[in-house]
């Protein structure tokens, strides 16, 4: 009888192993894939078309936390918050609106792009005997009328701890579970004036639960049964770097349009995102709760085809390579107290 309960007991942890185990979560072997779409990423995706496209430049996404990873063993130079948040934050521009409502530029690798168009302009004057720059080979580069600044400001460990367990008679389990707290900064400064136009703060919780079980008690005379089993869920940091920075650009362009910064393509079809954002940001509505109208918003609305408009003759997405005479004539001030052009093409008052 002792044999038969000792071989149930084994099977059943065994079981529990195999079923949570690294296997079927895919953690000893998975192929290469893609990056999950988030729900911050799906909002931000399926944000309204603006009105026009926003020139901006990001020189950098930095950690100012200047916090290390937590080692058991001692000190550690691995750092607690990723250190690409700069890549994470053009990716979210990007995004936002599937590709309509910013042109980025790049700025953060600036000195090697420059070197790469310095290399093209000595090769073609060695074989072929330029002697001044080829507009058509070597066109000017874009530049932005806003500069993205901001960075990684808090990233809070264990606020919030806990967990619970039971036990009988050498036989039970318990979970644990802790949560860290990650928060990003984002701010719009004009090229033309250094003014602040809009900021944003955002945070993110990042979870991490373990659950285990075991026994230990004596099933005959000088025969112990000892068996454990657990496993362990952390959400990536990266991760909830992601998140925090999409939902910041998300913030930025609603607070832009709030302060008449740049505006929808259809503004009044673009009132109710803007509602639900002004309702949670003065606490009247969760951001599980904006999260749930957004989906049931996208399962309502009918599939749409993203084609690419191409300008005539010089093959480039309109928009997105403007004429620099036109870029100058739309960042030249239209007076001597004309404020930053906003970037839907408003000018207003200096504000006193």
């Amino acid at each position: 009888m002792r044999h038969l309960l000792i071989a149930a007991l084994c099977a059943a942890l065994g079981a529990c192993a195999s079923t949570t185990g690294p296997s079927q979560t895919g953690l000893m072997t998975s192929a290469p894939r893609l990056g999950v779409a988030t729900s911050s990423q799906e909002a931000l995706a399926g944000l309204p078309p603006p009105a026009r496209k926003v020139a901006v430049a990001v020189y950098g996404f930095n950690d100012l936390t200047g916090q290390f990873k937590p080692s058991e063993t001692g000190q550690t130079l691995s750092r607690a918050v990723s250190q690409g948040g700069g890549s994470i934050l053009v990716k979210a521009l990007q995004d936002a609106g599937g590709r309509s409502w910013f042109t980025v530029v790049e700025r953060e690798r600036l000195d090697n792009l420059l070197k790469e168009r310095q290399i093209i302009n000595e090769m073609r004057a060695r074989y072929l005997g330029e002697r001044s720059v080829n507009v058509d080979a070597l066109p000017a580069m874009l530049f932005a009328g806003i500069i993205l600044e901001g960075g990684v400001v808090g990233f809070d460990t264990n606020t919030m701890t806990g967990g619970a367990g039971a036990r009988f008679l050498g036989v039970g389990g318990d979970v644990k579970y802790r949560q860290d707290t990650v928060t990003v900064y984002l701010r719009a400064v004009s090229v033309r004036s250094g003014e602040v136009l809009a900021s944003v703060t955002t945070s993110k919780t990042i979870a991490s639960q373990a659950i285990s079980g075991s026994a230990f008690r004596y099933v005959a005379y000088k025969e112990l049964l000892e068996a454990e089993t657990g496993v362990t869920f952390n959400e990536p940091d990266q991760l909830a770097l992601q998140q925090a920075i999409e939902k910041a650009v998300y913030a930025l362009v609603m607070e832009g349009v709030e302060l008449k910064l740049w505006d929808f393509a259809d503004p009044i079809g673009g009132l109710i995102a803007l509602d639900r954002y002004k309702q949670e940001r003065a606490g009247l509505l969760s951001a599980e709760q904006v999260e749930k109208l957004q989906r049931q918003d996208r399962r309502n609305a009918p599939a749409r085809t993203t084609e690419t408009a191409f300008a005539p003759r010089t093959g480039r997405p309109q928009g997105v390579a403007e004429p620099v005479a036109q870029q100058a004539r739309d960042s030249t001030p239209r007076g001597p107290t004309a404020a930053p052009a906003a970037p839907g093409g408003r000018t207003g008052r200096t504000r006193g």
